[in-house]
């Protein structure tokens, strides 16, 4: 059982983490905090709270030989517990920790290099082992590495002891995505230590509680919810790697089930992948009754997710009432606020024609109407209004306007970015002379001291949790091909299904209109977003020169150009779509049987053989006919992005019983690569 603090100190009156590090790690030294299951399943590291504070001071120690407090240090791990100890040794010595995505191979080097040049460091955190594989990739000069997995304990009493008041600066979170002028929010202890409590309040911890994640440390909500949070309430935590749940979402349950686990967070897409992923036979051995917070944030919360969730899981415990509904952003360090776990999650129908209009209509009629999931609200000091963003001015309670928020949450602007800074973190209500506001970006409104979100005023792209830059992916876009015009596409989303799906409208060079290869651009189109961000795309518009909307200054009118797409007013020179089609000649029980593997581990195996392989299964997950796939096209013409591959490399593992690098497939990008690299593997397999 966890030990409850609130009688030795009071959680609510520091003003640092490094207070309660130092605390737990003196007298919780015993206590498990975290454990690392890298496969989802098997337990492989644990850390006791005396075993982080001893990692994290001897982190600490080198960082404050090697630059002064104050500066800042990138941090780039492989899931595990590496990454924990170097954050918290980060804390101790003063220094602002950079969390970053783990590059793979070939993939967002600019942006690493950006904001190591905006952060104005050149100091990398990693591990032993991944330091030579960065090197290689990342080939960038005066950088110094750090192992902190290789640092000895034994100079730990040489700490330089460092004061750490609230407004220190903690961490920098760079918002994902951002390449051409990355965005670096600076997080306080203050806004940490706040936001925080807030969550606490909202999830109901106790002594008894435990925490399952498998959110990437990179991310706000799977550094503060997933890993700050259980070590804020001093209570377990139990993590897997997103790739374990990517792979088998029901890991993520049946951790949860194992241990006890009492909360976890996820975006919506998570739960919507349980439900489609999750067989009935598997649920038999679950048991979720402890399960008592799902965290519901990072992307839109749709209803239907919920429901379906809920009953699915039902048998095994589950209650839609365990669900919190969650909006935030990394401006507010995370939450703004949430639905608390002694609330039911409400829904709002609203009519469709008034919300188009910005306007408030309250219905209990289904026809014409939306159900929109309410993301509840704060429990601290956070002052949350609705404003015209037009006019900047209080909107009316039937009104949808801008979401600002005022309060001790709100971050401290963006670093080396004043102007930025200004125009977002700063902001006043034009009729009442309040400030200073923090702008979302996000479009809402107040009903029953419910917040619930509408859309989005700025353009910032939300695809599985994720966010990125338009501007980042248009950019990827026009650089791929001669033959398209810079500064003349538009990235964005349209709702298929209830899923958010990629769009690109690209203007083509008015010399190359007649001779435009046009398989050969949307080739390049789709590969180019593939490998810088791992992901699919849906449709692809290439337009005539000079019919893109722009503002009369140039900039792109991204949402006008999406309203044109849907009302097909663009002036089109060709139009492609990830589409299903209607028939497919895989119906038949004999061709798939004629395309299946036999003697898999035999070295008579051709790449051949591998291709048909590929060509079925490929055609059956995506719903094409086998007609449709070139074996020498890239994977990413096919809406191959980073889920479907993780699920046709689990595919492949079962066929071929040997175990493929995850990401093989950016190595052989090509049915034909995939199936002759896949050849080389089996060899080698044999030969061990």
């Amino acid at each position: 059982m966890t030990v409850c603090l609130e009688n030795e100190f009071n959680l609510n009156k520091l003003t640092n983490l490094v207070e309660i590090l130092t605390y737990r790690g003196k007298y919780q030294f015993n206590q498990l905090a975290y454990t690392f299951l890298p496969d989802g399943e098997t337990e492989e590291n644990h850390l006791t709270y005396g075993e982080l504070l001893e990692s994290a001071t001897a982190i600490a120690v080198e960082l404050n030989s090697r630059i002064p407090s104050g500066e800042r240090a990138l941090l780039l791990y492989p899931a595990g517990l590496d990454f924990i100890c170097a954050f918290f040794g980060c804390l101790l010595a003063g220094v602002a920790a950079i969390p970053v995505n783990l590059p793979k191979k070939n993939q967002k080097m600019k942006r690493v290099a950006a904001i190591l040049e905006n952060a104005q460091t050149n100091l990398i955190l990693s591990t032993q082992s991944q330091i030579p594989v960065l090197e290689s990739y990342l080939d960038l000069e005066k950088v110094t590495y750090l192992a902190t997995d290789t640092l000895s304990h034994q100079n730990r009493d040489n700490r330089q002891i460092v004061e750490i008041p609230g407004e220190t600066l903690a961490f920098l979170q760079y918002t994902s995505g951002s390449t051409g002028n990355p965005k670096g929010v600076m997080v306080s202890h203050e806004n940490l230590l706040n936001n925080l409590q807030d969550l606490d309040s909202s999830v109901g911890t106790d002594e008894n509680s435990c925490l399952i994640t498998w959110l990437p440390v990179f991310h706000d909500m799977g550094l503060i919810f997933g890993i700050l949070l259980p070590f804020y309430r001093g209570i377990p935590c139990y993590l897997m790697p997103p790739m374990a749940f990517l792979q088998h979402p029901i890991r993520w349950l049946k951790a949860i089930s194992t241990y006890g686990g009492t909360h976890t967070a996820a975006p919506n897409f998570a739960y919507k992948r349980c439900i489609d992923k999750i067989k009935e036979e598997e649920l038999q051995d679950l048991d979720l009754r402890q399960w008592r917070v799902a965290f519901n944030g990072a992307e839109p919360v749709r209803i239907e997710t919920l429901i379906k969730f809920a009953d699915k899981f039902a048998p095994c415990g589950f209650e839609f009432n365990n669900f919190c509904p969650a909006y935030g952003l990394a401006e507010t360090t995370l939450q703004i606020a949430s639905v608390s776990q002694t609330q039911v999650p409400k829904v709002c129908q609203v009519y469709k024609e008034k919300l188009a209009q910005n306007q408030i209509f309250i219905t209990d009629k289904l026809e014409n109407s939306q159900e929109l999931v309410s993301c509840g609200q704060t429990t601290i000091d956070t002052d949350i209004a609705i404003v015209n963003p037009e006019t900047k001015q209080r909107c009316q309670p039937d009104e949808v306007g801008e979401i600002w928020v005022k309060g001790k949450t709100v971050a401290q602007g963006y670093w080396q970015l004043p102007e930025a800074t200004e125009e977002i973190f700063q902001a006043t209500i034009a009729n009442t002379g309040e400030s200073p506001y923090l702008r979302t970006g996000d479009l809402g409104f107040l009903h029953q001291g419910q917040l619930y979100i509408t859309g989005r005023l700025k353009d910032v792209i939300i695809i599985r949790g994720g966010n990125y830059y338009p501007q980042d992916i248009e950019q990827s876009v026009e650089q791929c091909h001669p033959d398209l015009l810079a500064d003349c596409s538009a990235a964005f989303t349209v709702e298929v299904e209830g899923e958010e799906q990629l769009v690109i409208v690209q203007e083509v060079a008015r010399t190359a209109i007649r001779r435009l290869n046009e398989s050969e651009v949307i080739e390049a189109i789709c590969q180019a977003v593939f490998e810088a961000f791992e992901l699919s795309v849906y449709a692809i518009a290439l337009i005539k020169p000079a019919s893109i909307p722009k503002t009369s200054s140039g900039k792109i009118q991204r949402r006008l150009c999406r309203q044109q797409f849907l009302n097909d007013q663009l002036k089109i020179v060709t139009h492609w779509m990830n589409s299903t089609p209607e028939e497919s000649p895989l119906d038949s029980q004999d061709e798939d049987k004629n395309l299946e593997i036999t003697n898999l581990l035999s070295e008579n195996i051709t790449a051949k053989e591998l291709e048909k392989w590929l060509v079925s299964y490929l055609s059956k997950k995506l719903n094409k006919s086998p007609k449709q796939l070139s074996i020498k096209a890239p994977l990413a013409n096919y809406g191959l992005d980073s889920v479907t591959g993780i699920e046709l490399i689990e595919a492949l593992e079962k066929q071929l019983s040997i175990e493929i690098e995850p990401t093989i497939y950016y190595d052989y990008p090509s049915i034909k690569a995939l199936a002759e690299g896949l050849v080389k593997e089996l060899e080698e397999y044999i030969k061990r």
